[in-house]
């Protein structure tokens, strides 16, 4: 009976079988259909919204959509609708989804330099699409908890919610997103999306001075902790640079007028950027977070290795035996309506161990729990403030054995929020990136002392495609990463 459930479920995937590839022409066998594809890419799509953000600029998002569009009309693939967006990730990286969905780093575009730039990376992503890389990535692992949903069944947690309190801080799109593709595919995606750019008007060689922006800006941090970088998910091909250079020499640019007319117009176009951790994502002073627009204070337990994602933000116990994060659960004042909801959504015992109590002169409830999760039980600490209108809560997981003893810990966490002081919100600073004209017989060196910039001298010269040491032209403008007081946009 098993075996005729699962290959009920592998037939309903499989949809056509076997398929023409429209970038290769060569007939393939492929697990998912492309309705699956669609579906499978609007879900992921949803997930990197909530979990990682999208740069709200209207401006600049429609000046990559543009970009996108002309290219998207080249493409082998036309079955699709290509969207284009600017994830909020400070790291420089590219990546798309089964689809259509096409996103572009904050962190990348500070570190492009032309809309030839541009155009080859985006041109690279579409060719992801276009020739079905993350279905063919599915189907050879064949992953069938993923193609058809069944994996959220078998996770041992009691629920969604739950399962997102179990998980602690660190919490990102899936690995679906980010997975790396094979060089074979990234050497087709440079190859497609070169030729896209081409018959679009742009610079097939500029996917190469990207590439080498991204060398040259990787090489500067070395072993510098990142996250999901682009040479996290590419995989390093130290001759990408020549291949995509001298395939370049062999491609014909068709005669077409750049969206931005000149480098300083396409500068404009960046002006503005966040560079690095966002303010209004709440900043980290040592073990203290300050959150600027939800207005609050959090003391986290000291030598805790601390984590701020778009939904969670906490802190984890050296020996990684204990997690405590905060996170909004919703608009309100009641405290204990938020506890009965996750009760009843959990089934969770929360009611009959829960206390009242007065934080920073605000309701709050407190309780424990025990729930099962796939690596065995573990123990919950939880706590609910309302504060200004919206509803906290905050979670602590431990092992069983260890609660009594991170209880006070996990209690002092929550007990420390309350709102910023005015000394507080004037201390949050964010950082921007700022157009500064050179000045004559200025050096690199001294432009960004004048700037005030927080780039070194170095990361200065590899946002700008320059040497530390090369002069600037009298008027030539000059990416400078600054910071400024916070204000809410």
């Amino acid at each position: 009976m098993r075996e005729r459930v699962l290959a009920g479920a592998l037939l309903l995937v499989i949809g056509g079988g076997c398929a023409v590839n429209p970038v290769s022409g060569r007939p393939e066998v492929t697990l998912v259909s492309e309705a699956k594809e669609q579906e499978l890419g609007d879900a992921e799509a949803k997930n990197v919204a909530a979990t990682m953000g999208l740069v709200d600029d209207p401006r600049l998002t429609g000046y990559v959509r543009a970009i996108g569009d002309r290219l998207a009309k080249f493409s082998p693939r036309t079955d699709v609708a290509y969207t284009f967006y600017i994830v909020d990730m400070p790291e420089p990286n590219a990546f798309a989804l089964p689809g259509g969905y096409v996103y572009v780093s904050r962190g990348l575009l500070a570190l492009t330099n032309s809309e030839d730039e541009l155009a080859g990376v985006l041109g690279h992503e579409i060719a992801h699409v276009a020739a079905r890389h993350a279905v063919r990535r599915v189907t050879r692992a064949a992953p069938l908890a993923i193609v058809t949903g069944l994996g959220a069944s078998v996770t041992g947690i009691v629920s969604p919610t739950l399962g997102t309190v179990v998980g602690g801080v660190g919490g990102l799109a899936g690995s679906f997103v980010l997975a790396p593709y094979g060089r074979d595919q990234e050497r087709e995606a440079d190859r497609v999306g070169q030729e896209m750019a081409a018959k679009s008007g742009w610079d097939p060689a500029g996917i190469s001075t990207s590439l080498r922006t991204l060398e040259r800006d990787d090489a500067l941090r070395g072993r510098e902790e990142r996250g999901m970088d682009f040479f996290a998910t590419h995989p390093p091909l130290p001759n990408r640079v020549a291949d995509t250079q001298e395939h370049a020499r062999e491609l014909q640019r068709a005669p077409a007028a750049p969206i931005a007319r000149g480098h300083a117009a396409f500068l404009d176009e960046l002006a503005g950027l966040p560079v690095g951790p966002r303010a209004a994502d709440g900043v980290f002073d040592g073990e203290t977070f300050l959150h600027p627009d939800l207005d609050f204070h959090v003391q986290f337990p000291a030598g805790w290795k601390t984590a701020n994602e778009r939904t969670v933000v906490g802190a984890r116990a050296p020996d990684g035996r204990a997690v405590v994060g905060v996170e909004m659960v919703g608009d309100g004042s009641d405290p204990d309506a938020a506890l009965r909801a996750l009760e009843k959504e959990t089934r969770l015992n929360l009611s009959s161990r829960a206390e009242k109590r007065t934080i920073a002169g605000a309701p709050a409830v407190r309780t424990t729990a025990a729930a099962r999760t796939r690596d065995g039980e573990v123990a919950l600490d939880l706590t609910w403030i309302a504060l200004g209108g919206r509803v906290y809560r905050f979670t602590g997981v431990t092992r069983p054995a260890d609660a009594g003893t991170t209880a006070p810990t996990f209690r002092a966490t929550a007990d420390s929020f309350r709102p910023l002081t005015e000394v507080e919100r004037a201390s949050i600073r964010d950082t921007r990136l700022v157009i500064v004209p050179a000045r004559g017989h200025e050096t690199l060196a001294q432009l960004v002392d004048r700037a005030n910039g927080t780039w070194s001298v170095e990361m200065t010269a590899v946002a700008n495609g320059l040497e530390a040491g090369s002069p600037l032209r009298p008027g030539q403008p000059v990416k400078v990463a600054v910071s400024q007081p916070y204000a809410r946009r």
